[in-house]
């Protein structure tokens, strides 16, 4: 391990380190703790894909949400105005939304009521 510290150092100055690693260039955060990341908006066509699942999930149906073109805590708001809209409970897990129960035609009415394109994917 590399590290050079100075004077300038002591009073609250940039220290060289390799303990933490690459560091953002925008907010000098190491990459694991990148404030800049929870606004960023995720890549892809601008399409929201609803679709029906139940595998995996011990036979319960649950209807997920992905593809929506919106940062994180714009995320967690709209999560939280569509399990209030469908009146059931639900999760955000890695950028997908996760509504508990079959409400495929219910949400993609609101996703396009709210601006958004949206599609039914799956069978």
């Amino acid at each position: 391990m590399v590290k050079k510290a100075s004077a300038f150092a002591a009073l609250g100055g940039l220290v060289y380190s390799t303990d933490s690693g690459r560091h953002c260039p925008d907010c000098s955060q190491p990459v694991d703790a990148c404030i800049c990341k929870q606004t960023l908006i995720p890549e892809g066509d601008g399409i929201a894909r609803v679709r029906r699942e139940s595998k995996g999930r011990g036979g319960k149906t649950v209807t997920t949400i992905s593809g929506v073109p919106l940062a994180i805590e714009a995320l967690q708001e709209l999560t939280s105005a569509l399990k209030k809209r469908c009146g059931c409970g639900g999760s955000l897990k890695d950028g997908v939304i996760e509504i508990q129960g079959d409400h495929v035609e219910l949400l993609i009415a609101e996703l396009i009521k709210r601006g958004f394109k949206a599609k039914k994917s799956g069978g």
